[in-house]
């Protein structure tokens, strides 16, 4: 037990250290986009422990009392059914070695498990094991656990990297623990809310935009928090995959290095778009053509925007003064969306219009906006829409309809950010089927 120098047999990890910080490096990257436990167990045992070749993995989460294992996720001959768990194992906490190891909060690798008293053997007997506990906040809520049927297949390096993968696991744990707490406070405020427009009608319009600038500013600190300590975590793995040194030749070395500066550039736009949604980005405004800036960004973007791009540009539009590098990214976040919204083609509208904004007209926006002149421009796309069940959600921070690892969800809050610090607004107008549209409310200057 913990005799790491004892190990003969080749280690179970054999990815090398290339391959270790490639998959860290992607894990790090993908993990902001995992909605909830289940596809984060299940992404860890299939997409981090699974690749790094750790033969037998078992993922369990601790009950609420803190005193019961449950298997959630497997890997390998304990994955017989893909991601279906028929019988779970359930392991009390002090029982065996993966609930000495939950029990002890310390991570544990056995050498030889038929010289272990405490080892409670299997339909398939292991000869080692390795298991390395989640903890959060001092509490240990599951633990990562892989066997092997050789002797001593497990050593320091394989402890270290498991030990790195929980500690991982454990933080997207807090995240999405902190955000189920702010949905229940949400779901308080908003029943909160309820009632007291049921009691006094005349305050209606006051109450709502209370509720909206709690939530934005409770919103906007758990990201502004999140998004520097993800920056630094990204900082380290990029920085580590600079000294890569391992690669078989130039080619191989390059190829690593530009795939970390990539997901390096990835956490940059990530930090900005947070920065921009909690309003905390220092925006310069100046006296802009929204005209010209779109047709600049349409001409610059060309390889990465629709093929087919429909303009109606007021010929006589109004100066408005914005920030033109955050108008610039707000635009392409919704252009981009627009454009995986039609994976098979289809056109893309944009539209300029001077309008004048009156008090009345303040019951469709996001945000009351003061009575004046305003430029409005119109995205819209020809794709499959915004489910209705959607509408509300379309604009907090981490919300997609993507697929993992196809985007983050934070273009719309940074659009959203942009605007109110900007002192205009943004609406959306889902149809389903029928594309979705996009109006953002510029002040004249």
């Amino acid at each position: 037990m913990n005799n790491f120098e004892s190990a003969q047999n080749p280690p179970a990890h054999k990815g090398g250290d290339v391959l270790t910080l490639k998959t860290l490096n992607t894990f790090a990257v993908d993990v902001i986009t995992l909605p909830d436990e289940d596809e984060l167990f299940w992404y860890v045992a299939q997409n981090v422990v699974g690749r790094l070749q750790f033969l037998d993995c078992v993922i369990y989460k601790a009950d609420e009392a803190g005193t019961e294992l449950i298997q959630v996720a497997a890997l390998g001959a304990k994955n017989p059914h893909d991601r279906e768990i028929l019988n779970p194992l359930k392991i009390p906490f002090g029982q065996g070695i993966t609930g000495g190891g939950a029990q002890s909060k310390t991570a544990i690798i056995i050498d030889d498990l038929l010289k272990d008293q405490t080892y409670i053997a299997d339909s398939e007997p292991a000869r080692s094991e390795i298991c390395v506990p989640l903890v959060s906040h001092g509490r240990v809520v599951g633990v990562i656990d892989s066997e092997h049927p050789e002797i001593g297949a497990f050593d320091a390096a394989d402890l270290e990297v498991l030990t790195t993968v929980a500690a991982m696991t454990s933080a997207k744990l807090e995240l999405l623990a902190e955000v189920d707490r702010s949905h229940s406070q949400y779901l308080a405020l908003k029943e909160s809310h309820r009632q007291l427009s049921e009691e006094i009608q005349n305050r209606t319009a006051l109450e709502a935009e209370l509720f909206n600038v709690r939530k934005m500013e409770a919103v906007g600190q758990l990201t502004g928090g999140f998004a520097h300590d993800f920056n630094n975590l990204l900082t380290v793995i990029s920085g580590n995959l600079e000294f890569v040194g391992l690669a078989e030749n130039e080619a191989q070395r390059q190829e690593y290095l530009d795939e970390a500066r990539t997901a390096a550039g990835r956490a940059a736009k990530l930090i900005q778009d947070l920065l921009a949604f909690s309003q905390r980005m220092h925006l310069r405004p100046v006296r802009t053509n929204l005209n010209t800036m779109i047709t600049t960004i349409c001409a610059q973007n060309r390889q990465r925007l629709p093929g087919d791009i429909q303009m109606d540009l007021v010929e006589d539009i109004l100066p408005v003064q914005v920030d033109p590098t955050a108008a610039e990214i707000a635009l392409v976040n919704l252009m981009i969306n627009a454009r995986d919204a039609m994976p098979h083609g289809g056109t893309l509208y944009i539209k300029t219009e001077n309008i004048q904004h009156g008090v009345a007209d303040n019951e469709s926006l996001s945000k009351n906006i003061v009575p004046g002149s305003y430029v409005k421009l119109t995205v819209s796309d020809e794709g499959e829409g915004i489910p209705p069940e959607a509408l509300d959600q379309i604009f907090d921070p981490f919300f997609t309809t993507k697929p993992v690892g196809a985007g983050t969800g934070l273009g719309l809050s940074m659009v959203l950010g942009f605007m109110q610090q900007s002192g205009g607004a943004v609406i959306a107008k889902p149809e389903v089927s029928q594309g979705a549209t996009f109006e953002l409310y510029f002040p004249t200057s």
